[in-house]
């Protein structure tokens, strides 16, 4: 498995899927078996899975050569570390308003002397106690992804700020929840959000950082990354699902009649 700071540290394109309705080992490692996608990001902020579930999809993404991380609502200090104990290999932190809050979620996520995560060994993210305090707290502090969701208007005023933050390795443009607080819901190609996406990407050219963004259809996707986006999310489990039973109804449609 290839990490996905790894692949952004060379320039490369990521694609990624959002798994949360339907997170399930056997479709993880349908996907990963498929090709195509070099991780998945685990959706708990809207369906608050279970951790043991998360240590399932996180061990079935891994067995297919899928990275992972897991958004989350930034709220629960705690919740980090169990989602990186748990198998993830970062966290994205969703609706974030401003710098302030992006700075408290890369300290609830690294160690000391960056951060004041809590020390525990006995996760997967230390082999379960295998690997020496000292070697793991710092390996922890530099390969965890640390992704902040600008959705937000405020998010996007103050982007360049959060794009500066030491700890930050990626900003992720959430284009339905940034349309809504724009004015212009569902309208992704709107002046607005066009021109809150270049402040982005400017924000994160000035401060050497990546960035990413859920898209809605190719033409949307080609936007993105003329930008400079480095990390597409073109699907997610539920899209993936529909896709293939509109396809299916397509080829077969005069038996469906």
């Amino acid at each position: 498995m290839e990490p996905i700071k790894d692949r952004l540290a060379r320039g490369e394109m990521v694609l990624v899927m959002g798994v949360g309705r339907v997170l399930h080992h056997n479709l993880l490692q349908i996907v990963g078996l498929a090709g195509g996608f070099h991780g998945v990001w685990f959706d708990h902020e809207h369906t608050g899975f279970s951790i043991e579930k998360l240590e399932v999809g996180t061990l079935a993404a891994r067995s297919v050569g899928l990275d992972c991380f897991v958004r989350i609502a930034p709220t629960d200090y705690a919740l980090v570390s169990k989602c990186l104990e748990a198998g993830g290999n970062g966290i994205m932190a969703a609706q974030v308003f401003s710098a302030e809050q992006a700075e408290q979620i890369v300290r609830w996520t690294k160690f000391h002397p960056r951060g004041a995560r809590g020390l525990n060994v006995g996760g997967w993210d230390a082999r379960f106690a295998t690997i020496p305090v000292a070697k793991y707290c710092e390996g922890a502090n530099c390969d965890t992804l640390v992704a902040i969701q600008i959705e937000t208007l405020q998010a996007v005023e103050e982007c360049d700020a959060i794009a500066a933050i030491d700890g930050v390795d990626l900003l992720f443009v959430g284009p339905s929840d940034l349309s809504q607080s724009l004015g212009v819901t569902g309208e992704f190609f709107h002046p607005k959000c066009v021109e809150a996406i270049d402040r982005v990407a400017t924000a994160c050219r000035k401060h050497g950082k990546h960035w990413g963004a859920v898209c809605v259809s190719p033409e949307h996707a080609a936007l993105l990354h003329e930008r400079g986006c480095r990390m597409l999310s073109p699907t997610s489990d539920v899209k993936l699902i529909s896709a293939g039973l509109a396809a299916v109804k397509l080829d077969y449609g005069r038996y469906f009649s």
